[in-house]
């Protein structure tokens, strides 16, 4: 039997899903292989020194904006915001942005609101930057900065290694904005370590989620975009119902759900706050709650293995590439197909 993730589950075929997470080491290398691009946007930045910072995102996008905004926290201490799409597309009210980064992610660069958001946004003063899968796109053209997350034709109705990609620009992006001493040699790994992600068994969680309908997916700091892209990929993949929270915010009213018939999975990463979602974490396997642990050893909880630590923003790619596996197993042994998720398209324009 092979150790990749979820290998006894999956039926004879290789779903676009699972080949294209396959991928996702190979779209990190080729978003990495411009480091000049990510440096002249970092010096640009630094140039700028922008007092906030908003992002621009929908769908899988708006979780690696997610990632972005608390990245920029823990490391530039600006405050980083989501913007509402329908503010500049529905309502068009003027945005005070002025000397403001304001940065969107996309795959395909062609969501309406989102172009116009950007219109809005540099209209108002602000420096945009696009990350984009299609540089030739709308949205691309309506951005003063772009850069290329280079992830390549992606053929799932569920995003994967373009998701992947966006992420690794993301920690290329801050990385440049502001370098730390670990910079080069996290960027220079993590490909290898995403395709080494491919081969840790996860089946543990598709055990898991074989009957139930329901999970919450729990994480903190940067981990949060992360558990918010699991939970989206269970719902449309799988049709199990995730919910994604931080570990702070369950305790405030979601945890009276928790129980033996309510999975919760968790990521944890290797920084100040895996003690106390640990501590918290066992307090919901006191409970009787089925919790699955990726990151962390939490008491009577199951233990997901990952990749040994080298920093924690970068180890939850490797993470996310485990549980995509994972999730199109699940949907095959649910007798869904993972390609083409219920009333999906590929190419979701909204207004």
């Amino acid at each position: 039997m092979s150790g990749v993730a979820g290998e006894a589950a999956i039926r004879p075929g290789v779903s676009f899903m699972r080949a294209e997470t396959l991928e996702s080491a190979d779209a990190a290398r080729r978003c990495l292989a411009r480091p000049v691009d990510f440096e002249r946007v970092g010096a640009r930045l630094r140039a700028l020194d922008p007092p906030f910072v908003v992002t621009c995102a929908r769908g899988s996008s708006s979780h690696a904006g997610t990632f972005l905004r608390v990245l920029i926290a823990q490391r530039l201490g600006l405050t980083a915001a989501a913007a509402m799409p329908s503010v500049a597309s529905i309502y068009r009210w003027p945005q005070r942005l002025r000397g403001a980064l304001y940065v969107t992610i996309s795959q395909s660069g062609r969501s309406p609101d989102l172009i116009a958001c950007v219109e809005q946004a540099r209209a108002a003063g602000a420096l945009t930057l696009a990350l984009v899968n299609d540089t030739a796109s709308p949205l691309a053209s309506a951005c003063e900065l772009v850069l290329d997350i280079a992830a390549g034709p992606e053929q799932s109705v569920a995003a994967t290694k373009t998701v992947v990609a966006s992420l690794t620009a993301v920690l290329a992006l801050v990385d440049a904005w502001r370098p730390v001493p670990s910079t080069h040699a996290v960027l220079a790994a993590l490909p290898e370590r995403l395709a080494a992600a491919a081969s840790l068994d996860w089946s543990a969680l598709i055990s898991a989620l074989a009957c139930v309908d329901r999970i919450f997916t729990v994480g903190r700091g940067p981990a949060l975009g992360i558990v918010n892209e699991a939970a989206l990929k269970l719902s449309e993949v799988c049709g199990i119902a995730g919910l994604a929270f931080s570990a702070a915010e369950l305790v405030h009213g979601p945890m009276a759900l928790v129980g033996p018939r309510f999975p919760v999975l968790a990521l944890l990463q290797d920084d100040a706050s895996r003690p106390h979602s640990v501590a918290f974490l066992s307090t919901l396997t006191a409970r009787g709650a089925p919790v699955l642990a990726a990151g962390g050893r939490v008491a009577g909880a199951v233990a997901l293995p990952i990749l040994p630590p080298m920093r924690a923003d970068a180890d939850l790619l490797p993470m996310l590439v485990s549980f995509y596996l994972a999730a199109e197993a699940v949907a095959r042994a649910r007798g869904m197909n993972p390609d083409h998720p219920p009333s999906l398209h590929k190419i979701t324009q909204t207004i």
